[in-house]
């Protein structure tokens, strides 16, 4: 459980230290171009999501997200007890992240963010973007394991542009860019609704892929299905 504790935590922080970081780099570089800034964001969540999945899914699952782990202690596979921890050190990793990038650019580490994101077409977003995250996973884990890295990270790129909110789909990774007053913050006042909205998304996804998947031990052929292999999200 150690193990699987450290492995959620350094790699929720290098999440949000490559979220935040960045933001920061795009926005320097962009020259107030927006869109350029944004893409920069966007390749590197995408690029470093895959990495993470790569190194820390043998070990602790790699959710590095509580809607992730709340979905999959609904599936029974995390226990009580490691549900509350798995969140507890999510939390607190992508706060840690927050402050390493801010040392990083050699910047204020404590922030808090005036970066205003509110209103319906977020709030629908965010949910929408966190169905689509737990539906990719859900997908894969059953049917292709070894691709969850990489699809993981392609629909995270790909959320950034389509979804008004540029696709949190994480409350630890909300409730974290609030402590930081650059491209990628927000305000700790619209924080509540978006994890709102979030925990909603995936407990859609949970309940519709609970139809989907369900399970009878054979594949459409008949044949018996061999088991995914474990820890992996």
């Amino acid at each position: 459980m150690k193990r699987q504790l450290l492995a959620e935590f350094i790699g929720t922080m290098l999440l949000l230290a490559t979220v935040v970081g960045s933001g920061i780099m795009g926005e320097t570089l962009a020259g107030g171009n927006s869109a350029i800034a944004l893409l920069g964001n966007t390749i590197a969540t995408g690029a470093i999501l895959v990495v993470l999945i790569l190194i820390f899914g043998p070990i602790s699952g790699a959710h590095f997200n509580p809607a992730v782990s709340l979905v999959f202690f609904l599936k029974g596979e995390l226990t009580r007890q490691e549900f509350p921890s798995y969140m507890a050190v999510q939390f607190f990793g992508a706060i840690a992240g927050v402050f390493l990038a801010h040392l990083m650019f050699d910047i204020s580490v404590i922030q808090a963010s005036t970066n205003a994101r509110t209103g319906m077409g977020q709030w629908v977003s965010e949910a929408v973007a966190t169905f689509g995250l737990l539906a990719t996973i859900l997908g894969c884990v059953k049917f292709r394991t070894d691709v969850v890295p990489y699809a993981v990270g392609l629909y995270i790129t790909a959320g950034y542009w389509f979804t008004a909110s540029t696709s949190f789909a994480n409350p630890a990774v909300t409730f974290a860019r609030s402590f930081t007053d650059t491209f990628s913050g927000i305000m700790r006042e619209d924080v509540p609704l978006f994890i709102i909205a979030q925990l909603l998304g995936a407990l859609i996804a949970f309940g519709v892929f609970k139809i989907l998947l369900e399970e009878d031990g054979t594949d459409e052929a008949g044949a018996p299905m061999a088991e995914a292999p474990e820890n992996i999200v």
